[in-house]
């Protein structure tokens, strides 16, 4: 048998995945594009009011960001679809540019030592209720973080098999008297 020489192109371009979007991502798409594939402009608009509280958002303020997301996302200059898909509305809520964040400048100069600021921080935050009989739950930490909470406490214990954490809020207590 003879050598062969071989000499391959390769025209092909495999795209990157793009990670999928996150569980409360997901959620919040199909409960305002009201289970559909779709999200129109007006129901971002409702998202936007609703979910991000910029009362102030119009219909057209939430068409001009469905055209910037797709021209940004799929580089056409017109489009057959006025719409958003989940990947869209994921992209949009994760990109700096089309959603900013609400302030980026510190407004206070931070040259006075760290006990001179008022720190908004959130105690027990995790609780329902009073911290002896409650249990345990996120939607707490939600409220919290909505009103401006920046720092959460979580009570981390390790499981019964010890090879998991719970957030609980500690063990329990018996009182003797």
């Amino acid at each position: 048998m003879g050598t062969y020489r071989v000499c391959m192109c390769f025209t092909r371009k495999f795209a990157i995945k793009e990670a999928e979007p996150p569980s409360d991502v997901k959620e919040s798409f199909n409960k305002y594009s009201e289970g559909g594939t779709h999200m129109s402009a007006e129901q971002l608009r409702r998202f936007l009011v609703e979910a991000q509280g910029d009362d102030k958002a119009t219909s057209s303020d939430a068409e001009g960001i469905v055209q910037q997301i797709l021209q940004k996302r799929h580089h056409l200059a017109k489009f057959t679809r006025h719409t958003l898909t989940l990947d869209d509305f994921h992209h949009y809520l994760f990109n700096a540019d089309l959603n900013p964040p609400i302030g980026s400048q510190v407004h206070h100069d931070m040259c006075a030592p760290l006990s001179h600021y008022f720190i908004f921080t959130g105690h027990n935050s995790y609780l329902t209720g009073n911290q002896l009989t409650s249990d345990c739950s996120d939607v707490p930490i939600i409220k919290a973080l909505k009103r401006g909470v920046k720092v959460i406490e979580l009570d981390v214990w390790p499981n019964s098999a010890k090879n998991d954490v719970n957030v609980l809020h500690g063990r329990f207590i018996l009182f003797v008297y």
